[in-house]
């Protein structure tokens, strides 16, 4: 799935790790990504994390999209922060699940995530 997914390797976003319902990604923050107040934009952020969301769900086989996600930031990142996002399943129920997303630099919480997944008929 990846390997397909153009716009996260367009924003140099590494997979590190994907599989039994756990990802981790690594992403460095360009000076592009910086928004007026000179720090990451949050879509960024978001967008790694939902990434890494995409990899841990779709990790036991069938197609999965997401049903909704939100996202909580706790910290500022800015150009050159190299970002790590660790994805975790906390439960899966018939077609759903759902999965925490916890974004850092260094060990320091950027942002958290909470995906909901969706198995789709395909």
């Amino acid at each position: 799935m990846f390997e397909a997914d153009a716009a996260s390797r367009a924003l140099g976003i590494e997979l590190i790790e994907a599989a039994d319902g756990r990802a981790v990604t690594r992403m460095r923050v360009t000076p592009d990504m910086v928004n007026g107040h000179d720090i990451a934009h949050g879509g960024y952020v978001f967008l790694l994390a939902d990434t890494t969301f995409a990899l841990a769900c779709n990790s036991h086989g069938p197609v999965t999209v997401a049903a909704g996600a939100d996202i909580t930031f706790v910290a500022s990142a800015r150009a050159g922060d190299v970002l790590t996002a660790h994805a975790v399943e906390k439960t899966r129920y018939g077609r759903s699940g759902i999965y925490d997303v916890t974004v850092d630099r260094d060990g320091e919480v950027i942002a958290e995530f909470r995906g909901r997944s969706r198995v789709i008929n395909r």
